[in-house]
């Protein structure tokens, strides 16, 4: 599907007024720009196509590094490489048994994230 510019107008108030009562409650719970900008930059790692399709692995089983290659057609340098992004942002986390090291979703939040991302596309 391409993509395709939105053509419709955006409704626009015909008297340019603030509703201050309004604003303070937006304000009173407005996070600072620091937590803003944090929640922007986690959203940008679930903007990777690649580190999209390792988490979905990763919802449904705890895998290796190189079940994780298998099941994506991918190297294990590649695969690597974006479990290293994933998990310096606590998205996912590992456990070493003997000489194999296993991935698995960091926590609940990280499957909720996914779930209701699905959730939104399918509606």
């Amino acid at each position: 599907m391409a993509y395709e510019k939105e053509t419709e107008r955006i409704d626009r108030c015909d008297d340019v007024e603030t509703h201050g009562d309004l604003l303070a409650i937006v304000n009173e719970k407005l996070p600072d720009e620091d937590e803003l900008y944090d929640l922007a930059e986690l959203f940008k790692i679930f903007g990777d196509s690649t580190r999209i399709r390792i988490l979905f692995v990763l919802f449904e089983a705890e895998v290796c590094v190189c079940d994780l290659a298998a099941a994506l057609s991918m190297t294990d340098s590649a695969v690597s490489h974006q479990l290293g992004i994933l998990k310096r942002n606590k998205l996912v986390k590992s456990r070493r048994v003997g000489k194999s090291v296993f991935y698995s979703l960091a926590d609940g939040h990280v499957r909720t994230i996914i779930s209701q991302g699905i959730e939104h596309l399918e509606e």
